[in-house]
C-alpha cells in the first residue's frame, strides 16, 4: 500500500496558510491515495474472477475503471502541485529561458498561464507535448479531464476552491498570484530538462 507523500517543503509559503496546507495535503490528498489503494486492490480481485458482466452501460468493472483514472490522476497532479511549491518565485534556468522564448517573456507566459487558471474549474498545468516537442497548457475541470496523452507535467496549479477558499476566499486571481511567488523554478526546470531528455 503507498502512503502520502510528505510536503517537499518546510519554510511558510506566500499566500497559502498552513491550515490551508493541512486540509489539501493531509486530509484531501491522503483520501486520494488511500483511495486508489482500494480502488486497484477491488480490481485485481475482479480481473481474476468472472468478468463477464463487463459492460459499457453499467458494470463494476467500469465504474472502477473510471474511479481508478480519477484516483490516480488525483494522486498524481497533488505530488505534482505540492512538489513545485516552496520556492522563492524567482524564474531561473532552461524552463525560464525557454517559456520567454515561446511566450515572448517569462511574464507574458504566467498572464497565459493565469488566464487559463481563471478558466478551469479544477486543474491547470503546463506540460511539455513529447508528440509536438513543444509546451502545451491544458485545463481539466476534474482530475480524469482534459489531459493530453503523451504530454508531461511541469507546472501545476490547483484551482479546486479548496487549495484557496481558507485564504482568499472566493478571489482565485489572488490565490493564483500567491502561486506564483512560490513557485520553486529549479524543482520545474529539473522536470523540463528530464521532459526534453536533457538532463545532466
Amino acid at each position: 500500500m503507498a502512503s502520502p507523500i510528505p510536503l517537499p517543503f518546510s519554510k511558510p509559503l506566500d499566500g497559502i496558510s498552513g491550515n490551508t496546507l493541512a486540509i489539501h495535503h493531509d486530509k484531501l490528498y491522503a483520501g486520494y491515495v488511500a483511495k486508489k489503494d482500494e480502488i486497484a486492490t477491488k480490481l485485481d480481485a475482479l480481473m481474476r474472477g468472472d468478468l463477464s458482466s463487463a459492460n459499457a452501460t453499467y458494470s463494476e468493472l467500469r465504474g472502477l475503471k473510471d474511479s481508478e483514472t480519477f484516483a490516480t490522476n488525483g494522486v498524481y497532479l497533488h505530488e505534482t502541485y505540492f512538489d513545485v511549491l516552496g520556492g522563492d518565485g524567482v524564474p531561473t534556468g532552461q524552463l525560464a529561458d525557454a517559456l520567454a522564448t515561446t511566450y515572448g517573456s517569462v511574464d507574458a507566459f504566467i498572464a497565459v498561464m493565469s488566464a487559463c487558471a481563471m478558466a478551469s474549474r479544477g486543474w491547470t498545468v503546463l506540460a511539455w507535448d513529447t508528440h509536438d516537442a513543444t509546451f502545451r497548457i491544458v485545463n481539466g475541470d476534474a482530475h480524469n479531464h482534459g489531459g493530453v496523452w503523451g504530454c508531461l507535467p511541469l507546472i501545476v496549479l490547483d484551482v479546486y476552491e479548496h487549495a484557496y477558499f481558507i485564504d482568499h476566499g472566493s478571489d482565485r486571481k489572488a490565490y493564483v498570484a500567491a502561486f506564483w511567488k512560490n513557485l520553486d523554478w529549479s524543482k520545474v526546470d529539473t522536470r523540463y530538462q528530464k521532459a526534453v531528455g536533457r538532463e545532466s
